[in-house]
C-alpha cells in the first residue's frame, strides 16, 4: 500500500464503517515493511477514537440496516480530513502522480476525460475514495437515497444495457474511447483513471454510477456540447468559515450544526435550470472516438431549448407554461420519512422518472417501474386522433388511377386533405360495405420538452398500434403488432431511426462510434405532430358498427437488442401504452356528432384537431393540403393568431413569398409585435429586397427572444448581406453561445475573420464546418441499406400508407405492408 493510499485510509477513517484495528491488520499482512507503521496507526486512531467518543454502541450502529457505508460517524467532533488543506492537496497530488505516470493520453495530453468533456478543477485524477459515497448521503437523506438506489443514474454504469454496448467498445477499441460514454455514466471512474490500460484498482464505486457527490459537486457546465461538460469540484459536504471547500466526510454533528455551509457545499443555482442536464443530456460523436468526423447524437437540451416550455424560442406552434428539465422529471414528492431535505412536506424526487422500464424492471425495484409507468400513462404528453377517413371508388386498386367516391379527384394524393371526411365524428357521411378505405391518425406531441424518441432512438421503441374490428369484434387489419418472439412486426410505424456504417448496414448493438448517417429518422419534435396513414377493405356484406382503435405503444429497448443482451429466453419486458383513441363508425349512413361516434372523451376542439394535421401535412411538405387544414382552422378561429402565422409559414415553405405577407400581417394585427410572425414576416421581405425592415422585424424578435437561434442566425445572415461585418460576427457568436454546433455560424464566421484579418479565428472556424458539416458521400451509405430493406426505404418516406394483402403491393410506391390477420384472428 503506498504512503499516499495509507494517508487517505487514516484521512477518510473517522467516518468509516472499517474498524481501525481492521485497517491495521490489512496493513500488516499486506506491507510487513510498514507493520511499524500499522502500530502507529493504530495508537494514533485510537487517540482520535478516544477524543471522538467512540463506542460499542456506535460500532452496532455502522453494522445496522441504515443505509450508510458511515453509519458510524454520528458523534465524532473532528472533520475526517486529514486535518489541513496543504496535506489534503499533497495526498491528491500525489495519487495524481501516480496515476498520470501510466495513463494513457491519446487524445490530447493531459486531458483527463477525452473523447469526453469532463473536467475538474484542477485538472488533477481524484481517489474514488474521495467521493462520499450515496450510503453517507443516504444516513441523513433516507428517503432521497432510496430514490435515487432504484434510479438510472445510481445504476447508469453497472446497468447490463450500457455494458452491452460499452463493453464491445472497451475490447474493440480500448478503455481510453470509453471515457466517452464514462464522462457521464461513471465519472468517479473517470477522474479516478480507472479508464485506462493499465488501471489495478478495485471499482467499488461503479455500483453507484451517478452518484450523489458527482451531480452535488458540479459548479459549473463548461459548454453546451454535451459529453459531460461539467465542470467538477473537489468533493465536499461543506465548507469552513472562509467558505472554502472540506474534502472528504464529515461528522453528522458538524453538519447539523452549520446546515448553511453544507448548503454551500453541495447546492448550486445552477442545479434548478436546465443547462446543467445539458451537460450529458446532449451528445455528438467526435472525430477521435469514431476516426471519421463530427456527428450529432442526441440534443434533449436543444429540443427543449426549442420547445414552448423553455419560452427561448418564439417559433413554436403553441404555448405553455415554462418547464425545465426538474420540472418534469424531479417534480415534487411527498416526505414519507425523515427527509432533511423536504421544504412544507415535499422534496424534490431523486427518481428521474422517463422512460427507462427495463432496469427497473431487470434489477426487481418494483415501485421505481410502477413509478416509471405511472409517469408515462399520464395522459400529459401525446394526443391521438383518428382525424378523417377518405373513402375510394369501387374500382381502386393499388396503382390504378382510380378517384376517390366523394370527389372525382384524381388519386395522385394532391387533393387529400380537400376531400377528407373530417374532423372525424363531426361530419356525416355514407360509409358502403367493400370499399377501400385510408384512416389517417395525427399523433401530437403536446406535453413533452424534447421529441418522442429523445435520446438513443436505435434501441428505444416507440411505435403506432392501430386496429379495425367490427361489431362482433373479429379483426378486419392490424398494424403494429408484437410478434410471438416479442419483436415488432414490419409494417409498423415507429418513432426512431436507422443509423448505418459504412457498409450500408444497420448498426446493432448501439455501436455509436461505428455510425456514419441515419437512414431516416421519424420523431416527433416537441409540439408538432405526426400524420399515419393506414389503408384498408371493409368486407363486402359487411353491416353494423366498425371500431377503430389507434394506440401509442412504448417499451424502453427493442427486442433484437434485448436479445443481444439478455439471450432469447428473458421475459417479456413492459410495453407500455402513451395514449389511445377508439372511434365507432357505421357501415352505411353515420349521422353527424352519432353518440357512438367520438369515444375520445379527451378530444382536442375540432380547430386544433385542423391545426394538428396541417402541422402534420407542413411536416411532410404537402403545401396544398398543409394550406388547407389552416384555412379550415381560421374558418373556425378567424381570431387565432397562430393560424394566421401557420398559413404564412405555410407559404414560405412552398416559396409562394407573396402570398405569405398577408397572412403575416394579418396576425400582427392581431398581435402587435408578434415575435413569431415578424419573424417569419422578415424572411419575406428579403426575398422582396426590403433590407431595413427585415433588420428590425428580426432586431425586435432578438430583443424579445435573446436566446432564439433561429433569429440570432437570420439576424447575422442580414447584417451579413448589408456588409456590417462587426454586427455579423456578434450575432453568430452569440448563436454559437446558444448552439456551439451551428454550421451557419462556422461557416459565415470563416468568411468574416478571414476578410477582417484574424486568420487562426478563421481557420478554427473552417476546420469546425468542415467536420461538422454532413459527408456528401454519406447519403450512399444509407440508400445501399434502404434498397435492401424495402420496408424500411417505405418508412423513409413522410407520407407513405401502412395496408395489407393486395393494397400492399410492394412494387407502389408510399405503402408498406402489415400482416393481415388469419380467419382464427392469429398473427403469422
Amino acid at each position: 500500500m503506498a504512503a499516499f493510499e495509507e494517508a487517505l485510509l487514516v484521512s477518510n477513517l473517522a467516518g468509516s464503517r472499517t474498524l481501525p484495528w481492521q485497517v491495521a491488520w490489512v496493513i500488516w499482512m499486506s506491507r510487513p515493511a510498514n507493520r511499524g507503521f500499522a502500530i502507529l496507526l493504530l495508537l494514533v486512531v485510537g487517540f482520535l477514537l478516544q477524543r471522538s467518543g467512540w463506542s460499542a454502541g456506535q460500532q452496532n450502529a455502522a453494522e445496522s440496516g441504515v443505509p450508510s457505508s458511515t453509519a458510524a460517524m454520528a458523534k465524532p467532533a473532528a472533520y475526517a480530513g486529514s486535518g489541513t488543506a496543504a496535506s489534503d492537496l499533497a495526498a491528491r497530488s500525489a495519487y495524481d502522480q501516480k496515476i498520470r505516470s501510466t495513463y494513457s493520453f491519446p487524445f490530447g495530453k493531459g486531458q483527463i476525460a477525452l473523447p469526453g468533456n469532463a473536467t475538474i478543477a484542477g485538472n488533477q485524477f481524484l481517489p474514488p475514495s474521495a467521493f462520499p459515497d450515496a450510503a453517507y448521503c443516504g444516513h441523513c437523506h433516507q428517503q432521497a437515497y432510496r430514490q435515487w438506489r432504484q434510479s438510472l443514474h445510481a445504476n447508469a454504469f453497472r446497468e447490463p444495457f450500457y455494458r452491452g454496448s460499452v463493453n464491445i467498445l472497451l475490447h474493440t477499441k480500448g478503455p481510453e474511447f470509453a471515457r466517452h460514454c464514462d464522462s457521464c455514466h461513471d465519472p468517479v471512474g473517470v477522474f479516478g483513471g480507472s479508464l485506462n490500460p493499465v488501471a489495478p484498482m478495485d471499482r467499488p464505486f461503479e455500483r453507484d454510477g451517478v452518484t450523489c457527490m458527482v451531480c452535488h459537486s458540479i459548479q459549473a457546465v463548461s459548454s453546451r456540447a454535451g459529453n459531460g461538460s461539467f465542470v467538477l469540484a473537489v468533493p465536499s459536504v461543506m465548507v469552513d468559515e472562509q467558505g472554502r471547500r472540506i474534502p472528504g466526510i464529515v461528522p453528522d454533528a458538524e453538519i447539523l450544526a452549520h446546515l448553511d455551509r453544507h448548503s454551500k457545499a453541495v447546492m448550486q443555482p445552477l442545479y434548478h435550470q436546465a443547462e446543467f442536464c445539458a451537460a450529458c443530456h446532449k451528445a455528438n460523436l467526435p472525430p477521435m472516438l469514431n476516426d471519421y468526423k463530427w456527428l450529432r447524437a442526441f440534443t434533449v437540451f436543444d429540443e427543449w431549448q426549442q420547445s414552448k416550455f423553455s419560452h427561448e424560442n418564439p417559433l413554436t406552434f403553441y404555448t405553455a407554461e415554462e418547464k425545465t428539465c426538474q420540472n418534469c422529471h424531479m417534480g415534487r414528492a411527498t416526505a414519507d420519512a425523515h427527509e432533511p431535505g423536504a421544504k412544507d412536506g415535499s422534496f424534490a424526487s431523486h427518481r428521474w422518472t422517463a422512460g427507462n422500464t427495463a432496469s427497473p424492471f431487470y434489477y426487481g425495484f418494483d415501485q421505481q417501474l410502477q413509478k416509471t409507468i405511472g409517469f408515462l400513462r399520464s395522459g400529459n404528453y401525446l394526443n391521438v386522433d383518428i382525424a378523417g377517413l377518405r373513402i375510394h371508388d369501387p374500382d381502386f386498386h393499388p396503382g390504378s388511377a382510380g378517384k376517390s367516391a366523394d370527389t372525382g379527384d384524381a388519386e395522385d394524393g394532391s387533393e387529400d386533405a380537400m376531400h377528407l371526411i373530417a374532423p372525424l365524428g363531426t361530419q356525416a357521411f355514407t360509409l358502403p360495405a367493400g370499399r377501400v378505405v385510408d384512416a389517417w391518425v395525427v399523433i401530437q406531441n403536446t406535453g413533452i420538452g424534447h421529441s418522442l424518441i429523445p435520446e438513443v432512438r436505435d434501441l428505444y421503441q416507440a411505435w403506432v398500434e392501430f386496429t379495425v374490428t367490427n361489431g362482433a369484434g373479429q379483426t378486419l387489419f392490424h398494424s403494429g403488432y408484437l410478434r410471438p418472439d416479442g419483436s415488432l412486426e414490419r409494417g409498423a410505424h415507429s418513432f426512431t431511426n436507422r443509423p448505418v456504417d459504412v457498409t450500408g448496414e444497420f448498426v446493432d448493438n448501439h455501436k455509436v462510434w461505428a455510425i456514419h448517417l441515419n437512414a431516416y429518422d421519424n420523431t416527433i419534435q416537441s409540439g408538432s405532430s405526426a400524420l399515419v396513414r393506414y389503408r384498408f377493405q371493409i368486407p363486402p356484406g359487411l353491416t353494423g358498427a366498425l371500431h377503430m382503435t389507434a394506440r401509442v405503444d412504448y417499451r424502453h429497448l427493442r427486442q433484437s437488442y434485448m436479445n443481444n443482451v439478455l439471450g432469447k429466453d428473458h421475459p417479456a419486458y413492459p410495453v407500455v401504452v402513451l395514449a389511445a383513441e377508439t372511434r365507432t363508425v357505421q357501415v352505411g349512413e353515420n349521422r353527424t356528432g352519432a353518440p357512438d361516434a367520438m369515444e375520445n372523451q379527451n378530444a382536442n376542439p375540432d380547430w386544433m384537431r385542423w391545426n394538428d394535421l396541417g402541422i402534420a401535412l407542413l411536416d411532410q411538405l404537402q403545401y396544398p393540403q398543409a394550406e388547407f387544414a389552416f384555412q379550415r382552422v381560421l374558418a373556425l378561429r378567424p381570431d387565432y393568431k397562430d393560424g394566421w402565422v401557420n398559413l404564412g409559414l405555410t407559404y414560405i415553405d412552398w416559396e409562394r413569398y407573396d402570398k405569405a405577407r398577408m397572412p403575416l400581417e394579418k396576425a400582427l394585427n392581431l398581435h402587435a409585435k408578434d415575435a413569431r410572425a415578424l419573424y417569419y414576416l422578415a424572411l419575406v421581405e428579403r426575398r422582396q429586397r426590403h433590407s431595413q425592415r427585415e433588420v428590425a422585424d428580426l432586431q425586435e424578435v432578438v430583443a424579445q427572444y435573446p436566446q432564439s437561434r433561429d433569429a440570432r442566425r437570420e439576424l447575422g445572415i442580414s447584417y451579413y448581406q448589408q456588409h456590417r461585418p462587426a454586427d455579423a460576427i456578434a450575432q453568430f457568436r452569440a448563436l454559437q453561445s446558444i448552439d456551439p454546433d451551428d454550421l451557419a455560424a462556422h461557416y459565415n464566421l470563416s468568411i468574416l475573420y478571414r476578410r477582417e484579418g484574424q486568420k487562426e479565428l478563421a481557420r478554427h472556424e473552417a476546420e469546425q464546418y468542415t467536420i461538422k458539416r454532413i459527408d456528401p458521400g454519406a447519403p450512399t451509405y444509407s440508400l445501399d441499406y434502404l434498397r435492401r430493406h424495402p420496408e424500411i426505404s417505405i418508412e423513409s418516406d413522410p407520407w407513405h400508407v401502412h395496408a395489407a394483402g393486395e393494397l400492399a403491393m410492394p412494387t407502389i410506391l408510399h405503402t408498406v405492408q402489415s400482416s393481415p390477420p388469419t380467419p382464427n384472428g392469429q398473427k403469422p
